[in-house]
């Protein structure tokens, strides 16, 4: 069960929010939100409010607040407000103003271990396969004169 939030046309360039976004993804709701208050980034006020949006949501499901992590947290591009700067001799620059869609999940802990489980069977097979095949060492043989 997951809870989400989403906040649509936040007025700063996706590559800037996702280095705060980078920070808190896959920390529990209480680090996550220590991290952030603790951030000189815009942005990071931002994700405390969202992430606190995304609790209230996962406290009316029923979902247990305690053991609530930031399962996915993505920052997607939004539209750009075109904008022009006047130039010399009658000319206009383009100004772009980029905005960001930003989009929390928050799952109780063991429903995460399931979804990171599955991945970390794929990875072992893997493993296993590379393991089992036998690698061919080549030994130099030097000749005494």
């Amino acid at each position: 069960m997951q809870a989400t939030a989403k906040l649509s046309g936040y007025r700063q360039a996706p590559r800037k929010v996702r280095l705060v976004a980078g920070l808190v993804r896959g920390k529990s709701v209480e680090n996550a939100i220590v991290e952030l208050n603790h951030r000189a980034k815009r942005a990071a006020p931002v994700f405390v409010k969202l992430i606190q949006s995304a609790v209230a949501n996962a406290k009316a499901q029923g979902m247990d607040v305690k053991t609530l992590i930031v399962s996915e947290l993505r920052v997607d591009k939004g539209p750009v407000l075109k904008r022009s700067r006047p130039r010399a001799q009658g000319r206009a620059f383009p100004i772009h103003k980029h905005t960001s869609h930003i989009i929390i999940s928050l799952s109780e802990k063991g429903s995460v271990k399931e979804v990171v489980g599955a991945k970390a069977e794929k990875v072992e097979k893997v493993v296993a396969e590379k393991v089992a095949k036998p690698t061919a060492k080549k030994t130099v043989s030097k000749v005494k004169k």
